[in-house]
């Protein structure tokens, strides 16, 4: 349910990020230092990193939200157990993708590519 932001440079405890109602399943930073979080509560939480705030929430996803990343322009992709991929500008869900299965997984390579993985080995896809 907790998030401990630590600096790479000396291993200092900056802040705990405290708010999801269930455990922490993945973690993503952006280029500013804002943490993106998602969470068996099924959302996905935006903190300001330096001192955890608690920026916005974000729902709709129907289960557990085991991904998330963050683009080079701040939108933020979240994939689901609900067998969804959603796109967010904001706090509002601009684009709902119906996958056959639960991505474990999502990064974003060059151009905000969009890298994902389901299962432990069964595959994975680009978009």
């Amino acid at each position: 349910t907790t998030i401990r932001v630590w600096s790479a440079a000396d291993g200092a405890h900056l802040c705990t990020l405290e708010g999801h109602t269930s455990a922490v399943l993945s973690v993503a930073a952006g280029l500013d230092g804002t943490v993106y979080s998602g969470s068996w509560d099924k959302t996905v939480r935006v903190w300001a990193g330096d001192d955890g705030r608690p920026l916005r929430t974000l729902q709709g996803h129907t289960d557990a939200v085991l991904a998330v990343a963050v683009g080079s322009d701040g939108t933020i992709y979240s994939a689901s157990l609900d067998k969804t991929i959603r796109v967010w500008s904001g706090a509002t869900c601009a684009v709902r993708v119906d996958v056959a299965d639960s991505f474990r997984r999502l990064a974003l390579g060059r151009g905000d590519k969009l890298y994902s993985s389901f299962g432990e080995m069964d595959g994975s896809s680009v978009w």
